[in-house]
């Protein structure tokens, strides 16, 4: 068994761990939208104005405070008006960068919003810079939050919805180094002014986001920035920036080895040199940090399942992936000072999603109960913690790779102390020693665990508890804890501290 030590540090408070850090993406892309949200109000699945009630019940419970929507690549040829009034009248149109299949547009604007409202979330809409205009964008704005008497909002109130919508995040094009135009940093820099100087707020304070580098491309955001210059009041102003880390794969979703097992963590843990690198050159031209970081794409990208569409994206998700996630999350939570939003991609049926769907069958995956063990930590406060534990070591083909054998975070809420742990090891327990700096001693505890024998588990339509979180007894007191990770776990601590 391994022997490590966790320090939280309670006095040094890192920062609030904004709730958008535990934010989702849903792309018009394979069964993201439909199906796996949209079914039609005519639909056999039981559903409330043709939104699934299972799907939207299941994410409420996690809490989401915030979804990414439309695209991705999606939203760069994404045209608002084709989404709005009668669904008999709307368009078709091709989707030309998911599989050439017809997007109905059945699912639009209106729908979106009542999909955020059910599950609680904030709606974040990324516009169409690619193949769309600044007048297109400001349209948008215009239709969702002026409170009415413009032809526009009076549209909006004809289509059913006579208060304004109110969203405040908004994504100023996506992918713009790729999908979304292939511009380089510089050309991208011009036309985020000219695009963000027709955003207005019309009552809704508009929270503006540019798009950022592919992964960790510190030149992309110097030569941006170069570009725009930042300035204080900076007109237009610019709220957000964002990054896409997908850690990949190694393997198959499903199929690989204990190497492959690390090398995908040890993948994963490249977020955090993101993070850190990006901040410090943004602080370079934004040194109040009045621009804030956000990852609103990560997470794993396996191969296609066979005998599945490869344009949709789906994938199964297994133990691995939700210690991916959970891996994530952590490395978010540490660094609450420099990232404010993180949206995992997708929330269903694509990608490292939070759930599946089959017609009228619904599953929960390992990463949404990640999600839901995490959930404790929105609005806390981030304090510092140091873990010391011996490394393990893996093999990436013939080079020999080390990678931590244990990771977590801490956050703080009155006296609620939350803490999670990740046992990165296959088949190894690592007792884990917790020292609580500061006055401060634990009273009484609650432990959480998400954890199992196999590390390939998978929830399925057949057996979908496989993977599941369960409540542990512990009896843990005093300033100095001891504590015990399972092999290829992820628990969660919620300590009750006392003077």
């Amino acid at each position: 068994m391994s022997q490590a030590t966790v320090e939280i540090l309670l006095p040094e408070a890192v920062g609030t761990i904004n709730p958008n850090l535990y934010g989702h993406f849903a792309e018009h892309l394979g069964s993201c939208i439909y199906e796996g949200i949209w079914v039609g109000e005519d639909a056999a699945i039981p559903n409330t104005g043709g939104i699934r009630d299972d799907v939207a019940e299941a994410l409420r419970r996690i809490s989401p405070p915030v979804i990414r929507w439309p695209g991705g690549c999606f939203a760069d040829d994404y045209h608002w008006q084709d989404g709005i009034g009668p669904r008999s009248a709307r368009p078709g149109a091709v989707n030309i960068h998911w599989g050439n299949v017809i997007e109905s547009n059945a699912f639009g604007t209106h729908e979106f919003i009542t999909f955020c409202r059910r599950v609680g979330a904030a709606p974040y809409i990324c516009g169409n810079v690619g193949s769309g205009s600044p007048r297109e964008m400001r349209d948008w704005v215009e239709y969702c939050n002026y409170p009415g008497g413009s032809t526009l909002s009076d549209r909006r109130a004809e289509n059913g919805s006579p208060e304004p919508f109110g969203v405040r995040y908004w994504g100023v094009g996506n992918e713009n180094w790729g999908c979304g135009g292939h511009f380089s940093p510089e050309d991208y820099g011009t036309e985020f002014k000219r695009f963000a100087t027709y955003l207005r707020d019309y009552g809704t304070p508009l929270h503006l986001i540019a798009c950022g580098p592919p992964g960790n491309d510190v030149a992309w955001t110097r030569r941006f920035f170069e570009k725009i210059r930042v300035e204080h009041p900076f007109h237009p102003p610019m709220h957000g920036y964002s990054a896409h880390y997908y850690c990949g794969t190694a393997g198959a979703s499903t199929e690989y080895t204990e190497d492959q097992w690390y090398q995908l963590l040890y993948q994963a843990a490249d977020l955090e040199p993101l993070i850190v690198q990006q901040r410090a050159v943004m602080d370079v031209f934004d040194p109040r940090r009045a621009i804030g970081l956000i990852v609103d794409e990560w997470g794993t990208w396996h191969p296609t399942e066979p005998g599945r569409n490869p344009a949709f994206l789906w994938q199964q998700n297994t133990m691995r992936d939700a210690l991916v996630a959970a891996l994530s999350l952590d490395i978010f939570n540490r660094h609450a000072d420099k990232v404010v939003m993180g949206n995992i991609a997708q929330t269903i049926n694509v990608l490292q999603s939070m759930i599946l769907t089959d017609g009228p069958r619904m599953v929960t995956t390992p990463t949404y109960h990640v999600y839901d063990l995490y959930q404790a930590h929105q609005g806390g406060q981030s304090v510092r913690t140091l873990i010391s534990a011996p490394s393990i070591g893996f093999h990436i083909g013939t080079e020999r790779r080390e990678l931590f054998g244990l990771t977590g975070s801490a956050s703080l809420k009155g006296n609620t102390l939350t803490a999670t742990l990740v046992n990165l090891h296959t088949a190894e327990p690592v007792e884990s020693t917790l020292r609580l700096w500061g006055d401060a001693k634990c009273a009484s505890a609650a432990c959480t665990v998400l954890a199992h024998e196999d590390i390939h588990a998978h929830n399925t339509f057949e057996a979908p508890e496989t993977v599941t979180s369960v409540a542990r007894p512990v009896d843990l007191s005093g300033s100095v804890l001891s504590y015990i990770c399972p092999p290829a776990s992820v628990t969660r601590l919620d300590l009750r501290l006392g003077g």
